[in-house]
């Protein structure tokens, strides 16, 4: 139910100029779908909506494309719950994490399936992460900073 409601949700806002919730709300009646106000409210979050400028000094919802959006919430959180530092030597990241965490951030940095990294190899409380180039652990770097943020 919430798949299909969230594939309606994108093809309104790519079809219309939908500016509010309450309009979005409406649309999703229309199309067969009974909604709370809370409902369209986490969808917005859950989907990433943002509301971007139409040109005409008004705004309305739209779907950004995040670099990371193919990344489960649950590996974005296991990263930022264990991750204390990061450091780069040539093409191996190196980074720290809370003690006892680094098995667990290496496996979420595994499942994250950055294309930077050739593979991850944890102890305690860190991780050395081989990398193709220096080029792209600078990249890696602010991939993660980014999702730290």
């Amino acid at each position: 139910m919430k798949q299909n409601r969230h594939q309606k949700i994108a093809e309104l806002v790519s079809d219309y100029e939908i500016e509010t919730q309450e309009e979005l709300a409406e649309r999703l009646k229309e199309a067969g779908f009974f909604v709370t106000q809370a409902t369209i409210s986490r969808d917005i979050r859950q989907m990433h909506l943002s509301k971007v400028p139409t040109g005409d000094g008004r705004q309305k919802y739209a779907i950004l494309q995040r670099e990371n959006s193919f990344m489960p919430d649950k590996y974005i959180r296991v990263l930022r719950d264990g991750f204390v530092s990061m450091d780069m030597a040539q093409n191996i990241l190196v980074m720290r994490t809370v003690s006892g965490m680094a098995m667990a951030v290496a496996a979420a940095v595994d499942a994250m399936k950055f294309p930077e990294v050739v593979g991850c190899i944890a102890g305690d409380d860190t991780i050395m992460m081989a990398v193709r180039s220096v080029d792209e652990t600078k990249v890696l770097m602010e991939k993660i900073r980014e999702l730290m943020q």
